[in-house]
Order: structure tokens, then C-alpha cells, then sequence
């Protein structure tokens, strides 16, 4: 499917015709809608890398064309084996045209169609893709906030928790910030290309947008390198932390079953069909009864001295 945007009176707008100045945006592109844009300047050869879903994060340059592949975090669902994984984000630029592409439908590029992009409008396409740029290095520290909280959440049910479900939970989102860490050290690659001017030439009002996009990446590295860390140590400790509560449970058990197996040992033998001491006392049942719990008190005294309960 694709969509049209030009620039209007109220910033982007969806339009029924391709023309200069405008972005045209693919979501899973068909046969037809890649014959549609080869139809308008768009080099085949970057056409056919659309559809790979595992295309790796790279910048090439065919004539006055410009191919940009990064990769953008997508939410799979708290459910999924990993919540967020990343997908590539193609970009190619023309003289008349920035067209982008993903393989699946996402609301990222929607809520970047949204925005006030400060006169870096289609236009300019160059700054357009730079405000482009600036908006996936936020989204990196948007989806991080996210998984933190969930992480956050998961900690304070880790403990009091005997299960593993919490630390698997935890693993999940330690596979999400591995794909966050690869991803964005290779866009940092690409754009470290953009930046010497290998590509393209760059305005000064461009270089500094540049520059504010490398130092959202380098944040985002930073900050997902620390959460990487925490999560690892936490999961170490965590582990402990299970180990040591199915301990304090089985602590408790056995000390509560040897309580009730000393009464229930002088009880069995009294309770043999044999004559006893005391058997024939009228005070026999008080006086056993009484030793019991005489006995289940001393070992509580006992058990309660050395922290065992």
C-alpha cells in the first residue's frame, strides 16, 4: 500500500497523485506499487531490497539517488517471545522525491506525518530525512522508557516471587535490548558515513540537524548499554533471590513438620495395644497431652532462637 504526503497550509497531507516535493510512503510494497515508483526516478536496484525484511542497516548512492536502509523498534506485544524487535526502514532520495518503505504496517512514520516538521517539509529533502532521522533516534528512548517500566514492574513482583515466569519475563526483554543495541550502533555507522559528506553535501542548517540526530543515537546506545547492564545484573540477583525463597518455604515446611512429628510420635506409642507407664492413671491423656505440647513449645523456642521461623 501506498500513501502520498505534500506539504499543505497545515503541514503534511495525503494527496491521490506523485509530484516533486512529495513523500511517498510504501507500507509492504506489492510487484505493482515497486513498478509504480520505478515509473517516477526511483533506481530499481533499490527497489528490490523492500521487501527484505532482514536487510541490514547500509547507504548507497546510484547517480543523484540516495538509498538509506536503518532499522526502527517495533512492538511484537508483551506476549511475544520478544516483545520489541527492529525492522529496516528504507529511504530513498531523489531530486523530486524522499520515498520510505517498511514491511509491515506500524505507527511509527504516521505519528512522524503528524508532526510540525519546522519547514523541513518534502521539499527539502535532505532535511526532510534528517527530521525523519531525529524522530527514529526518539523513538529508540520512547520504547526504552516503555520497556523499563515494564522491567520496573517485573521487579517488584520478582520479589516475592517462587517461580521462574518473572525471570523468563525478564530474559524477553534482554533479547529486545540486544536487537536495540545492534541496530543502533549500525545506524550510527550510516549516519557516520552521512556525516563526511560521502553521499550527499549537507547546508549548515542541515550539518547541525545532523549533528543533533548523532547525538540522539549516541543517547540512545548509551542509555540502552546501561539498561542492558542493569537487566543482566538484576536477572543474576533475581535468580538468587528465587533460590533463596523456595529455600525460606522449604526452611518453614520442614520446621512446622517437625513440630507435629514429636507429639505425634508420643501419641503412636501410646496409642499401641500393649501396656504402657501411666496406662492406667486417670491422668494419662492430660499428662501426654500436656508433654506434647510441652515439647512442640520447647522446639518452637528452639527454632524461634536460631531464625528458623
Amino acid at each position: 500500500m501506498i500513501t502520498i504526503y505534500k506539504n499543505g497550509e497545515q503541514g503534511l497531507q495525503p494527496v491521490e497523485t506523485v509530484g516533486k516535493g512529495c513523500w511517498v510512503h510504501a507500507v509492504a510494497p506489492t510487484e505493482q506499487d515497486l513498478a509504480r515508483l520505478a515509473g517516477h526516478g526511483v533506481p530499481p536496484e533499490f527497489l528490490t531490497h523492500m521487501l527484505d525484511l532482514n536487510e541490514r542497516p547500509r547507504a548507497e548512492r546510484e547517480g543523484d539517488a540516495i538509498l538509506l536502509v536503518l532499522h526502527f523498534p517495533y512492538a511484537q506485544g508483551s506476549s511475544a517471545d520478544i516483545p520489541y524487535i527492529t525492522v529496516p526502514l528504507s529511504i530513498i532520495v531523489t531530486t523530486d522525491l524522499v520515498v520510505t518503505s517498511v514491511p509491515m504496517a506500524t505507527g511509527f512514520l504516521q505519528g512522524f506525518a503528524s508532526r510540525n516538521l519546522r519547514g523541513m517539509t518534502p521539499d527539502r529533502p535532505t532535511g526532510f530525512v534528517l527530521q525523519m532521522l531525529l524522530y527514529l533516534a526518539k523513538e529508540y528512548l520512547d520504547n526504552l522508557s516503555v520497556i523499563n517500566a515494564q522491567v520496573d514492574r517485573l521487579e517488584d513482583q520478582l520479589q516475592r516471587s517462587l517461580r521462574n515466569q518473572e525471570v523468563l519475563g525478564l530474559l524477553r526483554f534482554e533479547k529486545s535490548l540486544t536487537y536495540f543495541t545492534t541496530a543502533l550502533r549500525s545506524n550510527e555507522v550510516v549516519l557516520g558515513r552521512l556525516q563526511r559528506g560521502n553521499l550527499s553535501q549537507w547546508h549548515p542548517d542541515e550539518m547541525e540537524l545532523l549533528e543533533d540526530v548523532l547525538i540522539e543515537v549516541r543517547q540512545a546506545i548509551e542509555q540502552v548499554d546501561i539498561a542492558q547492564s542493569i537487566l543482566a545484573q538484576m536477572m543474576d540477583a533475581f535468580a538468587s533471590i528465587v533460590s533463596n525463597n523456595v529455600n525460606a518455604v522449604v526452611k518453614l515446611l520442614t520446621s512446622v513438620t517437625l513440630l507435629v512429628a514429636l507429639p505425634s510420635l508420643i501419641a503412636s506409642v501410646y496409642g499401641m495395644n500393649v501396656r504402657l507407664p501411666g496406662a492406667e492413671s486417670p491422668l494419662a491423656f492430660a499428662g501426654i497431652l500436656g508433654a506434647s505440647i510441652l515439647i512442640s513449645l520447647a522446639l518452637l523456642a528452639i527454632f524461634w532462637r536460631k531464625d528458623w521461623l
